[in-house]
């Protein structure tokens, strides 16, 4: 009958067919009769009951018509007689506001709602299906009447038209509020909603909004006489009506198709049921065994049958005894280069040596004035601990997405955040009114407890800070969007669901037989309306936050079940402060709050409440803090290093010349000379304005006192070693001595010096800065050596044979002495005698080889599963209250905000604009806020976690002509907002078709600023204020819309992988946005953009930038190699072999030993590419120097000479220093520094000392000809002779 009244007929036709109907029926039509009209008696507050009437229905006045065509079209027909009077109209105008806001998104969904209230309030026919149970008397003052106010009802409703209405409604979604609107207007969940519950539910009297029970019965045949309103429905994929269309995929799943499904995660690659690169490695290991030993057993067999002797070494050389080897034949060109350079290396610096120990006090002099004049720098010197300076490039994707952002938007607030627990609180348990199943609260939900958190809170907003005799509150500080209307602070709380009120938390209405509601209704109901200004219990509450907004339950519950918010076992308390880059002023009053916020919560004292806290200073706070405790461990590691070279350079040849041949002063000279070099490199680069960094500080003096000190070790020990000549001099003996050795430094130091300057293209900030420094540093280092410690050098041999004491120069010795005599020490000795030629047996080299080809294997099977990222917890103290808090960080429901921006230059005003963008009806399937939508319903791979927050959808309800938000005063033209009564206010748009389109044109600007502005009120809960203000970005004197935002959250992300994966999921749907809004070409674009995106950009190119240092850093190495040791290539080529197996296996040591790829990590690889050289520069280039036999002879040689120095150097300097730092209270020292650091020192030792000496026996280069013989020609009567053949 609803249908048919609907629809009546117009024009001849029509009125036929209506008069045929009518002659048919007759009886059906006389009988529609009323069961009440106009309102009499006041059933609480604003609300009225209605007046019980049996009788036909009333024509309507006409001053009601505006209202039954606005709410009830389709009772708008002949001479409308209806059961309903223009006050009721208006009631029911007004009870539709709400479901209006939230559900008129979906015109069908809100047609058939409008539908079910139509039938109830106005229908002519109401005796059909609604039957009145229970009325009170009531005396009408005004007419003087005694009538029947109805205070029972029942309403016989069609299932079918229940189901459908409720099929329509249930995918609608509260852009506002990301949740579905259902479970605004449900009562419950809207998981647990379905029809029968929500339609009970709206005609609940306990709802606080129906001022009588209504009971709903279901029922698509007729009942004891009453026939069920069933009339017809429209689905959401159907238009309402001519002006309207079907709702968008976004409120209508059926509209979209099947729910998107994530892709299927990569099969593993798999072989035999193993990790294939674990196969393919133990395969190609156990081949490379057998290769190898067959090579092995087959000279050693070729060798047994020409009669070889036993012992010659099996090489390439295997066939032939060493005495029989031609010394003669013919020199390659290349072999005569090689020799001429390293000739005229040799002489440079003989030259050069001899020079600086002749005239010691104008070069000391000289590198002083250098070294000064490159520390004034030190006045420029800048330190930077932003760490978006450290980790993040001014070029890089994420910085300037983050510089847009903050220009357009604003910074990212600061947070400072509490998690709180009730450890010793029992759950609670609530009954609710009148009946249902109880419910329970969690431990910290318990009214005692919230009031002591509230106490807590309000203590936290009452801190008070100064700042140059200033007084700092949080209100100066905080974030407050709806100033200066409302000066409230944001603080995302459970509180604020009873706005921050005690008062407001103990109010309950009740008897003294039952409690009707109290703080557990207002929390259930608030849960899932957070933007609700009234609770429709009979507290009538608001739930909406006392800073305008609403507080989402993921925010301030933690430790729930799924949607169970009353099962939280923590709250979390939120206080968003206003971030100032640009404001030095402002952000320090933010700082010295946070530290007086710091130290009140540290000192706070509840033993009911377990508080984790944490503030944006903090990790900051306690990096300095581990800075400055590791003070000590770090100068305690330098102090061990620095005794250790005081007394090992000195060769004690009796105890009564203790004091006189130790070498204290010249070890602490060395040592000052290497700190000088960084200290210089640091000078240098401030002068350019190059800011210092933590990292720099930390690494740099290592590294180069590695560097430094291996030097220093073998230029001492070859000069105690050397014998001088007869007639020599002393300036002559250290200028030869220099010219042996200063190749090989020069060899080491420009080959890492390059390899850090290239490492300087790097794109991490972090790696190029320490590139930078360290390349210097090297650099200069080897400078200050070869000039300043040479001279430095002779002055210490003088006063040794002066027999004048170590340290007290001025004194001499009485024991008598001579010159300075020629000594081997122990460990030279022991290289010699036993090391080297153990090492170098038959049996012995197979073995070696056998073990480090294993070890290699191995780190390459592991190398991909080296982790990336940094956990944050490893960068603070043991001891650190943030610790704590990360520990806590468990019960977090929410990820980190995630803004998808649109960039300047869309059109909004357009409707193919608007459609690309918007979610709701007539919105394209692929639009922005839709393609968001999607991802966050599969949020286990987005990383997603909510639908978007969408400010243009939310403008489109609330400018609706249907609605009470968008009024303008009609004399002005300016904006009237919901709350005022005042009859000049009239709607911005006409009630008309044209009106109820969507804004277009200079309607869409005109009233977009007005939505801006308004604030949220009881009778507009849509005003933009508070949740859209700083999402739009008005530009031109707001004329035009420039960039906008679109909020929602990422899951909760525990680890590095999971911020990483995050980040790389937003920007791919991002580009496919930009993609499928066919804006490619133009010059604007969508992209994503969280607060740590700057951080842990880096991680998605990490690998390539370790590859590309890594590489670049063995390139030059290779190159500088190769020239330095006179064109050897192959040995170039060995060496870089030799250090690429040390990198290689230092990627297995950070998979067994827990130390993720970042870029603290990558720097320390790259340090190890330059400490690597030490361990295998000065061996090889022995080697090739070594006019020894056979290869195994060279080797033997080069590692007597080398090895000794290179051990007591590099590997005994740096061990001792190392152990040290494993007592560090760092976490980031012990892993990242002594754990890198202790793998870095014992595979360069094991690799240089033990591998690459038998690398060379086997395929070491080929002796050069013209080197010998020069070599033979030069060194008559010298060391070196006597060696040769030792």
């Amino acid at each position: 009958m609803g249908s048919l009244q609907g629809s009546p007929g117009q024009g001849g036709l029509g009125l036929l067919v209506l008069l045929l109907l009518l002659l048919l029926s007759p009886a059906r039509v006389l009988s529609q009769r009323c069961v009440w009209y106009g309102e009499c008696g006041v059933a609480s507050g604003d609300k009225r009951y209605n007046c019980a009437y049996d009788g036909p229905p009333v024509a309507l006045p006409e001053d009601g018509y505006d209202l039954i065509q606005e709410l009830c079209p389709g009772l708008f027909f002949g001479n409308v007689s209806t059961c309903c009077d223009v006050h009721q109209l208006q009631t029911l105008k007004n009870n539709l506001q709400l479901p209006l806001q939230f559900l008129s998104r979906c015109p069908s969904c809100f047609y058939n709602l409008v539908n079910l209230f139509c039938e109830l309030t106005c229908s002519p026919s109401q005796s059909d299906f609604l039957n009145v149970t229970s009325t009170i008397p009531y005396y009408d003052p005004v007419s003087k009447e005694n009538k029947s106010s109805i205070t029972e009802l029942q309403y016989f409703i069609g299932e079918r038209f229940a189901n459908a209405m409720y099929n329509a409604c249930k995918d609608v979604e509260a852009p506002s509020s990301n949740v579905k609107a259902l479970g605004l207007l449900c009562g419950k969940d809207a998981k647990d909603c379905n029809a029968t519950n929500w339609i009970e539910y709206m005609f609940s009297k306990d709802n606080g909004q129906t001022p009588f029970s209504i009971t709903p019965i279901f029922t698509d045949v007729p009942v004891h006489g009453m026939s069920p309103m069933n009339n017809a429905t429209k689905g959401c994929n159907e238009s309402a009506d001519d002006s309207t269309a079907p709702c968008s995929c976004q409120d209508c799943s059926i509209v979209c198709g099947p729910k998107p499904q994530p892709p299927p995660l990569p099969a593993p690659w798999l072989l035999f049921g193993l990790d294939a690169v674990y196969v393919i490695m133990w395969i190609s290991y156990m081949g490379f065994l057998l290769i190898f030993f067959a090579l092995v057993f087959g000279v050693w067999c070729y060798r047994r049958r020409h009669f070889v002797s036993e012992y010659t070494p099996i090489d390439g050389d295997a066939a032939f005894p060493a005495s029989a080897q031609p010394d003669h034949g013919k020199v390659t060109c290349g072999e005569k280069l090689g020799e001429r350079f390293e000739h005229g290396l040799k002489m440079t610096f003989t030259s050069w040596g001899a020079f600086c120990v002749r005239n010691p006090r104008p070069v000391i002099l000289f590198s002083v004035v250098f070294i000064a004049m490159c520390c004034s720098g030190f006045v420029y010197v800048r330190a930077t601990t932003n760490p978006v300076e450290l980790w993040s490039a001014p070029s890089s994707q994420a910085r300037r997405e983050k510089e847009y952002f903050d220009t357009h938007f604003g910074p990212f607030f600061r947070t400072e955040q509490l998690i709180i627990r009730a450890p010793h609180s029992q759950p609670d348990t609530y009954s609710p009114y009148p009946s249902g199943a109880d419910v329970p609260f969690g431990p910290p939900l318990t009214k005692e407890i919230l009031h002591q958190v509230l106490d807590l809170q309000n203590a936290i907003v009452d801190i008070t800070a100064s700042v140059d005799n200033e007084t700092v509150t949080l209100r100066d500080i905080c974030l407050a969007p709806l100033a200066p209307y409302n000066n409230n602070c944001t603080i995302l709380s459970v509180l604020n669901y009873f706005q921050n009120s005690h008062t407001v938390l103990d109010h309950s209405i009740g008897d003294e037989f039952f409690v009707y509601a109290d703080y557990h209704t207002h929390f259930l109901y608030c849960v899932r309306a957070p933007a609700s200004l009234n609770d429709t219990s009979f507290l009538h509450d608001p739930c909406l936050g006392t800073f305008g907004g609403p507080v989402f339950p993921w925010l301030v519950l933690g430790g729930y079940d799924g949607d169970n918010y009353n099962n939280a076992t923590a709250l979390i308390i939120t206080f968003p402060v206003n971030n100032y880059y640009n404001d030095s002023r402002k952000l320090m009053k933010a700082l010295a709050w946070e530290k007086e916020f710091i130290n009140f919560v540290r000192n706070y004292n509840n033993p009911n409440l377990s508080i984790s806290f944490s503030a944006e200073r903090s990790i900051e706070d306690e990096i300095n803090r581990e800075s400055r405790g590791d003070i000590s461990t770090v100068l305690i590691s330098y102090i061990v290093m620095f005794v250790y070279i005081s007394i090992a350079l000195g060769h004690i040849q009796s105890c009564r010349r203790l004091l006189v041949d130790s070498k204290i002063s010249l070890g602490i000279a060395g040592i000052l000379i290497v700190l000088s070099s960084v200290a210089c490199s640091t000078g240098i680069f401030s002068y350019f304005g190059i800011p210092v960094t933590l990292i720099v500080i930390e690494v740099i003096p290592f590294l180069v006192l590695a560097i430094g000190v291996d030097n220093i070790f073998i230029m001492v020990q070859t000069l105690q070693r050397d014998e001088r000549l007869q007639g020599e001099t002393l300036d002559k003996q250290i200028g030869r001595v220099l010219g042996d050795v200063a190749p090989s430094m020069l060899l080491s130091s420009l080959s890492e010096a390059v390899a850090f300057f290239l490492g300087s293209l790097s794109g991490m900030p972090a790696v190029r800065t320490f590139s930078l420094f360290a390349g210097a540093a090297v650099l200069i280092d080897f400078l200050l050596q070869v000039t300043c410690f040479v001279s430095l050098l002779g002055l210490d041999v003088r006063r040794q044979e002066r027999n004048r004491l170590d340290v007290l120069c001025c004194i001499q010795s009485s024991e008598e002495g001579t010159a300075v005599q020629p000594a081997e020490s122990i460990l030279f000795l022991f290289f010699k005698n036993l090391y080297s030629p153990y090492l170098l047996k038959d049996w012995m080299r197979p073995i070696v080889v056998a073990v480090f080809v294993g070890v290699l294997s191995f780190s390459i099977a592991v190398v991909h599963n080296v982790e990336i990222g940094l956990d944050q917890a490893l960068s603070m103290p043991d001891d650190s209250y943030v610790m704590d808090y990360f520990s806590q960080l468990q019960y977090l429901h929410a990820g980190p905000p995630v803004y998808f921006v649109l960039e300047e230059g869309h059109n909004y005003t357009t409707l193919e604009g608007q459609n690309m963008v918007c979610g709701g009806m007539g919105c394209n399937n692929n639009s922005l806020v839709q393609q968001i939508f999607n991802a966050a319903e599969i949020s286990s791979y987005t990383r997603i976690g909510y639908a978007p927050s969408s400010w243009i959808d939310d403008y489109f309800d609330w400018v609706k002509p249907q609605s009470s938000c968008c009024r303008v005063y009609n004399t002005t033209g300016q904006f009237c907002n919901a709350s005022v009564s005042d009859p000049s206010c009239t709607r911005c748009r006409p009630l008309t078709p044209e009106g109820k389109q969507r804004p277009q044109g200079e309607d869409f600007m005109r009233f977009l600023p007005m939505f801006l502005a308004d604030n949220p009120n009881p009778k507009c809960g849509k005003g933009g204020h508070a949740a859209y203000s700083s999402a739009v970005d008005l530009i031109e004197e707001q004329a035009a819309v420039g960039a906008t935002y679109f909020m929602t959250y990422h899951t909760v992300l525990k680890d590095s992988s999971d911020f990483i994966e995050a980040m790389k999921q937003a920007r791919a749907l991002a580009d496919n946005i930009t993609e499928t809004m066919g804006i490619p070409g133009h010059s604007y674009r969508v992209f994503p953009y969280s607060v740590f995106y700057v951080f842990y950009e880096q991680y998605l190119t990490i690998v390539q930038d370790a590859v590309f240092n890594l590489c670049i850093s063995l390139g030059s190495i290779f190159l500088v190699t190769a020239v330095l040791l006179g064109f050897e290539v192959w040995a170039a080529v060995v060496v870089s072999v030799t250090i690429a197996m040390i990198i290689i296996n230092m990627f297995g040591v950070m998979w067994l030993w827990g130390i993720s790829l970042n870029a603290v990590s990558l720097v320390n690889l790259v340090m190890s590419c330059g400490i690597a050289v030490e361990f295998c520069s000065h061996v090889t280039r022995a080697f090739t120097v070594s006019s020894k036999g056979s290869r195994v002879e060279q080797a033997q040689e080069a590692l007597a000479h080398m090895g000794s120095s290179v051990f007591s150097g590099i590997t005994l300097t740096k061990f001792g220093g190392i152990v040290v730092l494993a007592f560090s209270k760092s976490q980031i020292f012990k892993v990242f520094y002594f754990r890198m650091y202790l793998a870095m020192v014992l595979l360069g030792a094991t690799h240089g000392l033990i591998f690459l000496p038998v690398l060379l026996s086997y395929i070491g280069p080929s002796v050069n000809k013209a080197k010998t013989r020069a070599a033979q020609e030069r060194s008559r009567g010298t060391e070196r002779e006597r060696l040769l053949y030792f």
